[in-house]
């Protein structure tokens, strides 16, 4: 069985291919054949060694993968052979409220992930895919789907069909959270320094698009585009450039889901601001596995079909992390395992 490794801190020219043998399954286990992998910029801050938490020994990367239950262990109920299954962001994380020890552990952060052509999971780590769901679309839920889900619909205050959602930028959390937006009948504002690509958006069902190359205080479209109400919930991806403008641009009441710091963490927020206000900044941490199972069937029965900007082969696992490192992508770049 081949997989990938890499040691947090080696960059992606670290990416190493090798061999692993295969062993017996424990109780409560699950070998899967991985088919679908997708990158997300959390992988790059892996890489680079900029990641949350720090580890001294190679991992497989890649939180977010789909495939086949090849075999089951002792004791597991949840599962089949044969079922198709997504393996969550966190595996200890299956419902409920964050705890430190729901989140003790994240796939291919401080433990091994998806990368791999077989990976061996608990049961409880996996959710089952719905039957039209391909597994290149599956693969794009654990991490991206699931944060834009729970900063959408779970950790904002209560958004009705007409509110508005501010999306920054074009990447996968946003998109996917642009299309979520749309199919629940919220009306979606995103941002990029491409017209090309917010053109795309627009396709998609953008209610408002907004250059910040050309409009670099984009707080005041975001107002000027919802008549001074402001965004209900800003899907904050940017950090210490963009969080005084997301601020800004949010309504009184709304919420500003922290998600990504692409720009760095810091940032200084006067809290006045938000007390004046009745704003509330939440840290979006992904989500739990019933989160993942919750936006995998509303994109199945809303008939989304997230945006897969390119896939690449097994073989191709630099030249995929380049790709996203790139940034040139629009929506989730996708490795696929086996064909």
């Amino acid at each position: 069985m081949r997989a990938y490794q890499i040691l947090p801190g080696d960059g992606i020219d670290g990416l190493q291919c090798v061999d692993f043998p295969e062993r017996e399954l424990g109780t409560g286990e699950v070998r899967v054949r991985v088919h679908a992998v997708s990158l997300n910029y959390r992988d790059l801050m892996v890489a680079s060694g900029n990641y949350l938490v720090t580890v001294d020994n190679p991992i497989v990367p890649c939180s977010d993968g789909a495939g086949e239950v090849l075999a089951v262990g002792p004791g597991v109920t949840r599962v089949q052979v044969g079922d198709r299954v997504a393996g969550s962001f966190f595996p200890y994380w299956q419902d409920g409220p964050v705890t430190p020890e729901k989140v003790r552990h994240a796939l291919g952060g401080d433990i091994d992930g998806m990368l791999a052509e077989e990976v061996i999971l608990d049961e409880d780590a996996l959710a089952k895919i719905p039957a039209a769901m391909s597994f290149v679309d599956a693969a794009t839920m654990p991490c991206a789907g699931v944060t834009a889900w729970n900063a959408i619909f779970e950790s904002s205050n209560n958004v009705r069909p007409g509110d508005t959602v501010l999306l920054l930028g074009t990447g996968g959390v946003s998109v996917l959270g642009l299309q979520l937006a749309k199919a629940a009948g919220l009306k979606a504002i995103i941002t990029s320094s491409s017209d090309q690509k917010l053109e795309r958006a627009r396709e998609l069902g953008a209610h408002h698009t907004i250059n910040y190359r050309s409009f670099p205080e984009w707080q005041e479209e975001v107002l000027r585009a919802t008549h001074g109400v402001g965004a209900h919930v800003v899907l904050e991806v940017g950090g210490q450039g963009t969080v005084n403008r997301s601020v800004a641009s949010a309504a009184m009441g709304g919420s500003i889901a922290i998600i990504g710091g692409v720009s760095g963490f810091g940032g200084e927020v006067n809290p006045a601001t938000l007390l004046a206000t009745s704003k509330r900044m939440v840290g979006i941490y992904v989500g739990s596995r019933t989160m993942l199972d919750k936006v995998m069937r509303f994109a199945d029965t809303s008939g989304i079909q997230p945006v897969v900007d390119r896939v690449f082969t097994f073989d191709q696992v630099k030249e995929a992390y380049r790709h996203m490192e790139s940034g040139s992508h629009f929506g989730k770049v996708v490795i696929a395992v086996t064909q």
